[in-house]
Protein backbone atom coordinates (compact mmCIF):
# COMPACT_ATOMS: atom_id res chain seq x y z
CA UNK A 1 0.00 0.00 0.00
CA UNK A 2 2.86 2.59 0.87
CA UNK A 3 5.14 1.30 -2.51
CA UNK A 4 1.78 2.37 -4.07
CA UNK A 5 1.25 5.76 -2.52
CA UNK A 6 5.19 6.67 -3.07
CA UNK A 7 4.74 5.66 -6.63
CA UNK A 8 1.31 7.67 -7.01
CA UNK A 9 3.04 10.70 -5.31
CA UNK A 10 6.05 10.52 -7.49
CA UNK A 11 4.02 10.65 -10.86
CA UNK A 12 2.35 13.61 -9.39
CA UNK A 13 5.61 15.51 -8.46
CA UNK A 14 6.65 14.73 -12.25
CA UNK A 15 3.16 15.82 -14.05
CA UNK A 16 3.63 19.12 -12.57
CA UNK A 17 7.19 19.66 -12.92
CA UNK A 18 6.39 19.24 -16.85
CA UNK A 19 2.98 20.84 -16.43
CA UNK A 20 4.97 23.83 -15.04
CA UNK A 21 8.01 23.87 -17.46
CA UNK A 22 5.78 23.63 -20.10
CA UNK A 23 3.84 26.66 -18.57
CA UNK A 24 7.28 28.83 -18.08
CA UNK A 25 8.33 28.06 -21.80
CA UNK A 26 4.75 28.84 -23.18
CA UNK A 27 5.73 32.05 -21.07
CA UNK A 28 8.98 32.84 -22.76
CA UNK A 29 7.51 31.73 -26.33
CA UNK A 30 4.47 34.90 -25.92
CA UNK A 31 7.18 37.18 -24.30
CA UNK A 32 8.03 40.48 -26.03
CA UNK A 33 11.33 40.80 -23.81
CA UNK A 34 13.69 39.34 -26.16
CA UNK A 35 16.49 39.82 -24.37
CA UNK A 36 15.12 37.44 -21.52
CA UNK A 37 14.23 35.55 -24.75
CA UNK A 38 17.62 35.17 -25.85
CA UNK A 39 18.71 34.24 -22.04
CA UNK A 40 16.20 31.50 -22.17
CA UNK A 41 17.35 30.12 -25.58
CA UNK A 42 20.77 29.83 -24.25
CA UNK A 43 19.76 28.43 -21.36
CA UNK A 44 17.82 25.60 -23.26
CA UNK A 45 20.86 24.89 -25.45
CA UNK A 46 23.44 24.33 -22.26
CA UNK A 47 20.03 22.18 -20.89
CA UNK A 48 20.72 20.21 -24.22
CA UNK A 49 16.32 21.19 -24.37
CA UNK A 50 17.72 21.53 -28.13
CA UNK A 51 13.39 21.63 -29.23
CA UNK A 52 12.60 24.71 -27.20
CA UNK A 53 16.03 26.42 -28.20
CA UNK A 54 15.68 25.97 -32.01
CA UNK A 55 12.29 27.96 -31.95
CA UNK A 56 13.74 30.55 -29.86
CA UNK A 57 16.62 31.23 -32.23
CA UNK A 58 14.54 31.33 -34.96
CA UNK A 59 12.51 34.12 -33.94
CA UNK A 60 15.11 35.77 -32.78
CA UNK A 61 17.34 35.77 -35.82
CA UNK A 62 15.10 37.70 -37.36
CA UNK A 63 14.64 39.99 -34.31
CA UNK A 64 18.34 40.71 -33.83
CA UNK A 65 19.58 40.42 -37.69
CA UNK A 66 21.81 42.56 -38.76
CA UNK A 67 22.89 42.92 -34.99
CA UNK A 68 26.01 42.33 -32.75
CA UNK A 69 23.88 39.69 -31.18
CA UNK A 70 22.67 37.88 -34.42
CA UNK A 71 26.59 36.24 -35.09
CA UNK A 72 25.97 34.06 -31.83
CA UNK A 73 22.75 33.55 -32.63
CA UNK A 74 23.11 31.95 -35.71
CA UNK A 75 26.48 29.76 -34.44
CA UNK A 76 24.08 28.74 -31.88
CA UNK A 77 20.90 28.12 -34.46
CA UNK A 78 23.55 26.13 -36.28
CA UNK A 79 24.52 23.68 -33.43
CA UNK A 80 21.37 23.47 -32.78
CA UNK A 81 20.40 21.36 -36.07
CA UNK A 82 23.79 19.74 -35.39
CA UNK A 83 22.83 18.47 -32.13
CA UNK A 84 19.19 17.20 -33.45
CA UNK A 85 21.30 14.83 -35.79
CA UNK A 86 19.71 16.95 -39.07
CA UNK A 87 23.28 17.24 -40.70
CA UNK A 88 21.84 18.31 -44.22
CA UNK A 89 20.04 21.74 -42.40
CA UNK A 90 22.83 22.15 -40.02
CA UNK A 91 25.81 21.92 -42.72
CA UNK A 92 23.43 24.30 -44.47
CA UNK A 93 23.54 26.84 -41.70
CA UNK A 94 27.34 26.38 -41.00
CA UNK A 95 27.76 27.44 -44.32
CA UNK A 96 25.17 30.19 -44.09
CA UNK A 97 27.44 31.35 -40.83
CA UNK A 98 31.31 31.18 -42.24
CA UNK A 99 30.07 33.23 -45.56
CA UNK A 100 27.63 35.80 -43.41
CA UNK A 101 30.71 35.90 -40.44
CA UNK A 102 33.87 35.39 -42.25
CA UNK A 103 35.82 37.23 -40.10
CA UNK A 104 34.41 35.25 -36.78
CA UNK A 105 36.33 33.51 -34.34
CA UNK A 106 33.86 30.56 -34.92
CA UNK A 107 34.41 30.72 -38.94
CA UNK A 108 36.82 28.41 -39.46
CA UNK A 109 35.06 26.01 -37.05
CA UNK A 110 31.77 26.56 -38.92
CA UNK A 111 33.51 25.69 -42.36
CA UNK A 112 34.99 22.36 -40.88
CA UNK A 113 31.64 21.62 -39.33
CA UNK A 114 29.93 22.25 -42.64
CA UNK A 115 32.14 19.51 -44.47
CA UNK A 116 32.05 17.51 -41.06
CA UNK A 117 28.16 17.41 -41.75
CA UNK A 118 28.52 16.01 -45.59
CA UNK A 119 30.62 12.84 -43.77
CA UNK A 120 27.68 12.42 -41.14
CA UNK A 121 25.98 12.16 -44.00
CA UNK A 122 27.60 10.00 -46.06
CA UNK A 123 25.43 6.75 -46.47
CA UNK A 124 26.79 2.90 -46.58
CA UNK A 125 28.75 1.91 -49.41
CA UNK A 126 26.41 0.23 -50.94
CA UNK A 127 24.20 3.22 -51.73
CA UNK A 128 24.55 6.58 -53.84
CA UNK A 129 27.89 8.17 -52.98
CA UNK A 130 26.85 11.90 -54.03
CA UNK A 131 27.17 13.12 -49.87
CA UNK A 132 30.84 11.00 -49.80
CA UNK A 133 31.97 12.79 -53.17
CA UNK A 134 31.09 16.24 -51.46
CA UNK A 135 32.55 15.42 -48.21
CA UNK A 136 35.73 14.96 -50.00
CA UNK A 137 35.85 17.60 -52.05
CA UNK A 138 34.43 20.24 -48.96
CA UNK A 139 36.94 18.95 -46.53
CA UNK A 140 39.97 19.17 -49.47
CA UNK A 141 38.80 22.74 -49.99
CA UNK A 142 39.08 22.77 -45.90
CA UNK A 143 42.54 21.70 -45.82
CA UNK A 144 43.80 23.90 -49.03
CA UNK A 145 41.91 27.14 -47.11
CA UNK A 146 43.66 26.40 -44.01
CA UNK A 147 46.33 24.13 -44.10
CA UNK A 148 47.49 25.48 -40.39
CA UNK A 149 44.94 24.33 -38.92
CA UNK A 150 44.32 21.87 -35.93
CA UNK A 151 41.89 20.25 -37.80
CA UNK A 152 43.94 19.26 -41.01
CA UNK A 153 45.04 16.05 -39.28
CA UNK A 154 41.29 14.82 -38.97
CA UNK A 155 39.93 16.13 -41.85
CA UNK A 156 42.90 14.27 -43.92
CA UNK A 157 41.68 11.28 -41.45
CA UNK A 158 38.24 11.71 -42.63
CA UNK A 159 39.07 11.91 -46.52
CA UNK A 160 40.89 8.48 -45.79
CA UNK A 161 37.95 6.80 -44.44
CA UNK A 162 35.85 8.31 -47.40
CA UNK A 163 38.16 7.19 -50.33
CA UNK A 164 38.06 3.82 -48.69
CA UNK A 165 34.54 3.49 -48.86
CA UNK A 166 34.24 4.60 -52.50
CA UNK A 167 37.11 2.37 -53.27
CA UNK A 168 34.79 -0.59 -51.71
CA UNK A 169 31.76 0.41 -53.48
CA UNK A 170 33.70 -0.01 -56.65
CA UNK A 171 35.14 -3.09 -56.16
CA UNK A 172 32.02 -4.46 -54.69
CA UNK A 173 30.46 -3.28 -57.92
CA UNK A 174 33.18 -4.39 -60.52
CA UNK A 175 33.23 -7.81 -58.77
CA UNK A 176 29.31 -8.47 -58.88
CA UNK A 177 29.59 -8.66 -62.78
CA UNK A 178 32.14 -11.39 -62.11
CA UNK A 179 29.75 -12.87 -59.85
CA UNK A 180 26.83 -12.81 -62.50
CA UNK A 181 28.81 -14.70 -65.11
CA UNK A 182 29.07 -11.54 -67.42
CA UNK A 183 32.92 -11.80 -67.23
CA UNK A 184 33.23 -9.32 -70.35
CA UNK A 185 31.97 -6.23 -68.08
CA UNK A 186 33.56 -7.75 -65.20
CA UNK A 187 37.26 -7.45 -66.89
CA UNK A 188 36.05 -4.12 -68.08
CA UNK A 189 34.85 -2.90 -64.56
CA UNK A 190 37.74 -4.28 -62.26
CA UNK A 191 40.18 -2.65 -64.59
CA UNK A 192 38.28 0.52 -64.67
CA UNK A 193 38.32 0.45 -60.59
CA UNK A 194 42.36 -0.43 -60.37
CA UNK A 195 43.11 2.43 -62.75
CA UNK A 196 40.32 4.60 -60.40
CA UNK A 197 41.89 3.38 -57.14
CA UNK A 198 45.67 1.91 -57.99
CA UNK A 199 46.48 1.88 -54.26
CA UNK A 200 43.48 0.06 -53.53
CA UNK A 201 43.80 -2.72 -50.57
CA UNK A 202 41.55 -4.94 -52.87
CA UNK A 203 44.37 -4.17 -55.63
CA UNK A 204 45.51 -8.25 -55.51
CA UNK A 205 41.81 -9.23 -55.78
CA UNK A 206 41.12 -7.33 -58.18
CA UNK A 207 43.61 -8.61 -60.47
CA UNK A 208 43.00 -12.16 -59.33
CA UNK A 209 39.67 -11.73 -60.43
CA UNK A 210 40.58 -9.96 -63.86
CA UNK A 211 42.58 -13.03 -64.71
CA UNK A 212 40.15 -15.70 -63.56
CA UNK A 213 37.16 -13.37 -65.80
CA UNK A 214 39.69 -13.57 -69.08
CA UNK A 215 40.12 -17.34 -68.42
CA UNK A 216 36.49 -17.65 -68.00
CA UNK A 217 35.63 -15.75 -70.86
CA UNK A 218 38.05 -17.71 -73.03
CA UNK A 219 36.68 -20.82 -71.89
CA UNK A 220 33.06 -20.17 -72.75
CA UNK A 221 33.77 -18.11 -75.87
CA UNK A 222 32.58 -19.55 -79.35
CA UNK A 223 35.61 -20.80 -81.46
CA UNK A 224 36.19 -18.01 -83.55
CA UNK A 225 36.95 -16.26 -80.51
CA UNK A 226 38.99 -18.54 -78.30
CA UNK A 227 42.60 -17.58 -79.28
CA UNK A 228 41.90 -14.34 -78.74
CA UNK A 229 40.68 -14.38 -75.59
CA UNK A 230 43.05 -16.81 -74.21
CA UNK A 231 46.37 -14.80 -74.65
CA UNK A 232 44.56 -11.87 -73.35
CA UNK A 233 44.08 -14.33 -70.39
CA UNK A 234 47.90 -15.44 -70.51
CA UNK A 235 49.00 -11.91 -70.44
CA UNK A 236 46.42 -11.32 -67.27
CA UNK A 237 48.18 -14.14 -65.19
CA UNK A 238 51.77 -12.63 -66.56
CA UNK A 239 50.71 -9.29 -64.77
CA UNK A 240 49.31 -11.44 -61.65
CA UNK A 241 52.35 -13.18 -61.28
CA UNK A 242 54.52 -10.35 -61.83
CA UNK A 243 52.84 -8.23 -59.25
CA UNK A 244 52.41 -10.93 -56.43
CA UNK A 245 54.77 -13.88 -56.99
CA UNK A 246 53.94 -14.81 -54.12
CA UNK A 247 50.25 -14.49 -53.66
CA UNK A 248 48.39 -17.45 -51.81
CA UNK A 249 45.95 -17.57 -54.99
CA UNK A 250 48.98 -18.34 -57.20
CA UNK A 251 48.24 -22.02 -56.82
CA UNK A 252 44.80 -21.50 -58.41
CA UNK A 253 46.74 -18.48 -60.82
CA UNK A 254 48.79 -21.23 -62.01
CA UNK A 255 45.93 -23.75 -62.83
CA UNK A 256 44.30 -20.80 -65.58
CA UNK A 257 47.87 -20.89 -66.70
CA UNK A 258 48.13 -24.46 -67.57
CA UNK A 259 45.04 -24.81 -69.10
CA UNK A 260 45.95 -21.29 -71.35
CA UNK A 261 48.98 -22.94 -72.23
CA UNK A 262 47.51 -26.36 -73.05
CA UNK A 263 45.12 -24.30 -75.35
CA UNK A 264 47.19 -22.47 -77.35
CA UNK A 265 49.58 -25.03 -77.91
CA UNK A 266 46.53 -27.32 -79.71
CA UNK A 267 45.73 -29.33 -77.00
CA UNK A 268 42.05 -30.39 -76.12
CA UNK A 269 41.17 -29.01 -73.02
Amino acid sequence: MFQKINTIAVATLLFAMIFSSCSDYQKVLKSSDYEWKYQKAKEYYDEEDYIRAINLFEELLTIYKGTSKAEDLYYYYAYCHYHQLDYILAGHYFRSFFQTFPFSKNAEEAEYLSAFCYYKDSPSFSLDQTYTLKAIEEMQLFINKHPESERVKEANGIIDKLRFKLEKKSYENASLYYHIGDYKAAITALKNSLKEFPDTEYREEIMFLTLKSSFLLADKSVISKKKDRYENAKKEFATFKNAYPESKKMKDAAKFEEKIMQYLAGENI
